[in-house]
């Protein structure tokens, strides 16, 4: 993690934008502005601070809507002047309740992978009675895995013998299923990537 005197402060008269990007999909969040003590509050409360133009103090996301913004990590560019914060929110970050300040997409439509991931992780956490999700974990790695094969000849055989609607259709079924079944291992799709990204640079 960085610290304050990577930062070019000065600048910006004291101030920095600092883009809120998504830990898990990479979705843009927001934009604030963080002055050193709002940086350093961010640093040691772990819910990213902003400083406020319109207030003049220190506001922290989420304060009074609960909607906080869980701190992941935060880079600084190569000017020193612009900083990239990584995070996970508690709830939608825009103020008019949606997800993001800049819409409902405000990313490339694979990021919906990393929300894929979160949905799965919280029907494994919260177990609601009518969810397939946390269903097909309670009966374990071994259901799951057998998920896992039925949807992989199903898709070969669409990719094969039939339109692309079906190989579409049992792709997404087959993406899922692997989702659940990484989760069932307590793995996600973020471990197959780290290791498609160490081949690719091996």
């Amino acid at each position: 993690m960085i610290s304050v005197s990577d930062i070019d402060f000065a600048k910006g008269q004291g101030l920095v934008p600092a883009v809120v990007q998504h830990a898990d999909t990479g979705e843009v969040l927001m934009l604030g502005y963080m002055n050193e003590e709002a940086f350093e509050t961010t640093l040691e409360k772990q819910w990213v601070t902003f400083w406020s133009r319109s207030k003049n103090r220190l506001w922290t996301k989420g304060e009074t809507s609960g909607h906080t913004l869980d701190l992941v990590s935060i880079a600084v560019d190569c000017d020193r002047d612009t900083l990239l914060v990584q995070a996970r929110p508690n709830g939608p970050t825009c103020h008019l309740g949606i997800k993001s300040c800049f819409g409902e997409e405000p990313g490339p439509d694979l990021a919906f992978l990393g929300e894929l991931q979160r949905i799965v992780d919280e029907r494994a956490k919260d177990a609601p009675e009518n969810s397939y999700t946390a269903s097909l974990l309670a009966k374990g790695v071994l259901k799951c895995a057998q998920k896992v094969g039925e949807e992989g000849v199903e898709t070969a055989l669409a990719a094969t013998s039939e339109s692309d609607e079906a190989l579409l259709g049992e792709a997404a079924d087959l993406i899922y299923h692997l989702t659940v079944v990484l989760k069932a291992r307590d793995l996600k799709l973020a471990d197959v990537v780290d290791v498609l990204k160490g081949r690719h640079k091996g």
